[in-house]
């Protein structure tokens, strides 16, 4: 037991808890908190401009490290201003302790200015959500947050956190640290049965998820994968590259709309899903994207994702760097020596088709490499042979980003995040947060003008913590994606050619200005050549940057 106030000892329990940077917004309801920073270097304290801002830079840091990130708001117009990203950490799986100001609890009966219920607001985008009531409760609390967060499948916890508890003094049990090993194994017998069907397969294919990345499961996959041979699919939008990019079994991602998927799942006869979410779609399209009968083996750290929409053959409850290895070895073990050969004749058949597939893709974007405006195709293909191998690349590009990860490169667990959650506003701030995880390595975000908008001002932080980030705008001056999804419901748009509140002209956007005005300095290209040039001085740079490119915006 100690006597200490509740502002030092939060603080005192986030160290302990390996935090080294609070994320935040302040305002009248966690004063004391901020008091307390005034005499205590850690965790360090990280401005944000707008309190969407400050939640994906705690995502980016969380989700690019592993570790917990931490982020402080105020009071309920804080927690409103923060639930879409708050969505996107969420569906991305990071661990974040989020913590509100609330009013002080003397008062809080009298439902006093900024007073909400803090607890129900966030109660549907966390993994567990609580208000301190008791001086004495705050250790437990937030011990049990953090554990919660940490535990996979990880995520987001909220704690309301009232004045007069960070202000109280008393003597507390700040308690130990506890985690919950996340390494769990499948069920043996499930492993036996999955293994009997994967080895009977003819058409196999593999659909990667977020938690292979999440458990460093990279290897165990590309093992698996050879062994099996099988295609290896990504979904769009996944916060993670789940599976090496380069390698010649990765074939590509797979749209959210049900044609698209259907498309691929009926070249095979069996789907073996490793973490993937069956499936996100984005759109209603009328067609369901797993036909009746199609059989499923899949494996999850999360049981809500296992025969969650479709029956499922084999759903092992399993962490994937623990247990493919497992599953590696159990298939290994059941394939005959024709199984075997056919297996491997699969395996090069894919590869041919694999290397076809991305070498025409290369050609095409070699072909519009003089097209002016600048076409994404060529920008992407641009980008891949100018960044660094241990670059991170934050994605936000929407309609412009189309085979990104076949243009560039992805081949650790940590190199690729994209907008899980769809959110967007994310990718600037995101990408300042994985920088600050990632010192080591260059962090370059891939952002649409339209959500750049929705969190510019984040480019202050980037500047005021001198935080050297890559921030490339790419630039159609609309929503284009509205643009394309508006024209294919073939209606009023489509027959006038009149498309009501997506351009973003008269007066034209000035990034370069506003990027100046926030501390960063700016450019804008209107051709490849310049791009490159300019990508090249940015990523090497100790100072962020920002490049405005302006691509073609025809849809």
């Amino acid at each position: 037991m100690v006597r200490i106030a509740g502002k030092h000892a939060f603080l005192e329990l986030l160290r302990d808890e390996g935090v080294d940077y609070l994320f935040g917004n302040p305002g009248s309801t966690e004063l004391a908190l901020m008091d307390a920073l005034a005499v205590e270097a850690r965790p360090c304290f990280v401005l944000g401009l707008h309190e969407g801002i400050v939640m994906s830079m705690a995502h980016g840091y969380a989700a690019s490290t592993g570790r917990l990130a931490a982020v402080n708001l105020h009071a309920a117009p804080g927690l409103g201003n923060v639930l879409g990203m708050l969505y996107n950490v969420k569906k991305a799986g990071a661990p974040v302790l989020v913590t509100a100001g609330q009013q002080d609890l003397s008062i809080a009966l009298r439902e006093p200015l900024l007073w909400d219920d803090l607890v129900t607001i966030a109660r549907p985008f966390v993994k567990w959500s609580v208000e301190v009531t008791r001086f004495a409760d705050l250790p437990r609390i937030v011990r049990r947050a953090v554990k919660v967060a940490l535990t996979p499948p990880t995520g987001p916890v909220f704690l309301s956190i009232p004045g007069d508890i960070l202000a109280g003094i008393g003597h507390l049990d700040l308690m130990a640290s506890s985690r919950v090993a996340p390494a769990i194994r499948g069920d043996v017998g499930a492993i036996a049965r999955a293994a009997i069907l994967i080895a009977a397969s003819k058409s196999p294919m593999i659909f990667a998820g977020d938690s292979v990345c999440q458990s460093r499961a990279h290897t165990a996959l590309v093992h698996f994968a050879e062994l099996v041979g099988a295609p290896v699919y990504l979904e769009a939008m996944a916060d993670r590259a789940a599976f090496p990019t380069g390698h010649p079994l990765f074939a590509g991602t797979v749209p959210r709309l049900g044609p698209a998927v259907r498309a691929v799942v009926d070249r095979h006869d069996l789907i073996i899903s490793i973490g993937g979410d069956l499936f996100t779609e984005s759109l209603a399209t009328g067609i369901d994207p797993i036909p009746p009968g199609k059989a499923i083996v899949h494996l999850d750290n999360d049981p809500w994702q296992l025969a969650k929409n479709y029956p499922t053959d084999e759903a092992i409850l399993a962490d994937p760097g623990a247990t493919l290895p497992e599953l590696t070895a159990a298939v290994s073990a059941r394939l005959s020596p024709e199984q075997r050969t056919r297996a491997g004749q699969r395996a090069a058949e894919i590869e041919t088709a694999n290397a076809a597939r991305r070498s025409a893709l290369f050609a095409r974007a070699a072909e519009l490499a003089n097209a002016d405006p600048i076409a994404p195709l060529a920008l992407l293909k641009a980008l891949g042979e100018i960044l660094p191998g241990n670059a991170i690349v934050i994605d936000e590009t929407l309609s412009s980003g189309a085979n990104l990860t076949d243009l560039l490169t992805f081949n650790d667990e940590f190199s690729y995040f994209g907008l899980r959650g769809g959110g967007i506003g994310a990718g600037l701030p995101q990408a300042i947060g994985a920088k600050l995880g990632n010192p080591d390595r260059p962090v370059v975000a891939l952002v649409g003008d339209g959500s750049a908008m929705f969190s510019f001002q984040a480019l202050w932080t980037a500047a005021h913590e001198r935080i050297p980030v890559t921030f490339v705008i790419l630039n159609n001056r609309s929503y284009r994606i509205l643009k394309q999804r508006t024209l294919a419901l073939g209606d009023h748009s489509a027959r006038t050619g009149t498309l009501v509140g997506m351009d973003l002209v008269d007066p034209t956007i000035d990034f370069v200005g506003m990027a100046a005005s926030l501390g960063v300095e700016a450019v804008r290209v209107s051709t490849l050549d310049d791009f490159r040039a300019a990508l090249a001085k940015a990523v090497g740079s100790s100072a962020p940057q920002l490049i405005d490119v302006e691509i073609d915006g025809r849809v």
